[in-house]
């Protein structure tokens, strides 16, 4: 017994030693708290330039890791394994890590930049006076296709993804809020509906698209739609404006019967080791050199008002990116469901994709 309790102490000492020392190691390589900082973002969602200029400029050492879905990042920050001083959620994520207590405070006296934001984009209903939360990107979801290869089909209603002669050709974007999303506003129902009876009608009529959905995907359907590998595509705009810079042949519509608006802010999780740190970056994003730089890069429709007089006209100009007011008042922001709704959605898509095989 006295062996074994030795045994155990020295596992104890060991596992202490090998924290110190990451610890130590971590410290010398220059990756504390203090001088470095944590960035948790989408996948490519930043011009690579602007995180060197920004750790030449502040003096700071860029730790940058990707997630894939809202849920995904609210889960991982939930859990508190990982510090993470800056992450970008979408709007409803963020009305949810508001009421979980999963956010700190922006301190907007240390943002001088934060003057050239659109004021349209500022003060909205996830956040109300942007307490928590500074805008970054916006867009909308809509359907991307080559009219080569869809022949008299413009798709200005949700409605054209199910006609006959799209067999095999479409696809969708991985994720619940987008698809569930457009099958209730094929019906003329708000894509924040949660009355049971609409949700079972839009679950039945997105099964009848079956036969046209070629595969459900994540980042590849930019290069799959780019290569033609399908015909159709259900993205977000950003991913639109990149595949059309790709293969000029295709085009992107917002469908009339509206769909959803959605915003991308910068915000500060409560584990964040460098809050200083943290507003010297959202700062430097918001100068508008450097938002035009990254809306450039990204393809996303930037909030920054000054910075989109910096971008090039074709982009500026373009309404399929930057649509009018006229067009953004049939669209809807995500609203935050409630969990017990969310995981309905996600279960509800769960369904399809199942019903697919």
């Amino acid at each position: 017994m006295n062996q074994l309790m030795r045994m155990m102490v020295l596992v104890v000492l060991l596992a202490f030693a090998l924290m110190y020392g990451a610890s130590a190691l971590n410290s010398s390589q220059g990756y504390s708290g203090a001088n470095t900082l944590t960035i948790y973002n989408w996948g490519d969602y930043i011009d690579p330039e602007l995180i060197t200029e920004f750790e030449k400029e502040s003096g700071l050492k860029v730790i940058y890791s990707t997630f894939d879905s809202n849920e995904a990042m609210m889960t991982k920050i939930e859990q508190g394994g990982t510090t993470y001083d800056i992450s970008v959620p979408s709007e409803y994520a963020i009305s949810k890590m508001k009421e979980e207590n999963l956010l700190l405070p922006i301190d907007k006296s240390k943002l001088p930049n934060l003057k050239y934001i659109d004021p349209r984009y500022m003060n909205l209903s996830f956040d109300p006076n942007n307490e928590y939360s500074i805008p970054y990107f916006w867009g909308t979801v809509g359907i991307v296709y080559n009219p080569e290869l869809v022949k008299g089909i413009d798709f200005k209603s949700w409605n054209d993804l199910w006609n006959t002669s799209l067999h095999n050709q479409i696809l969708l974007v991985d994720g619940a809020r987008e698809v569930i999303g457009f099958g209730l506003n094929s019906l003329h129902y708000s894509l924040n509906d949660t009355n049971e009876e609409h949700l079972q009608q839009a679950k039945n009529k997105l099964k009848e698209l079956t036969p046209n959905v070629k595969a459900i995907v994540g980042d590849e359907i930019k290069l799959l739609l780019a290569n033609e590998e399908a015909a159709v595509g259900v993205v977000w705009s950003g991913d639109a404006a990149e595949i059309i810079d790709e293969n000029d042949k295709l085009t992107y519509v917002v469908p009339e019967e509206g769909s959803n608006l959605w915003f991308d802010n910068i915000v500060i999780p409560k584990t964040a080791k460098n809050v200083e740190g943290a507003h010297k970056f959202i700062n430097f994003m918001l100068d508008p050199e450097h938002a035009a730089q990254n809306a450039e890069y990204v393809g996303y429709a930037t909030p920054n008002k000054r910075a989109l007089e910096l971008l090039p006209e074709d982009i500026s100009s373009d309404e399929r990116f930057y649509p009018s007011p006229e067009v953004t008042a049939k669209l809807e922001v995500y609203r935050n469901l409630g969990k017990r709704m969310l995981s309905h959605y996600n279960d509800l898509f769960l369904e399809f994709k199942m019903h697919r095989k």
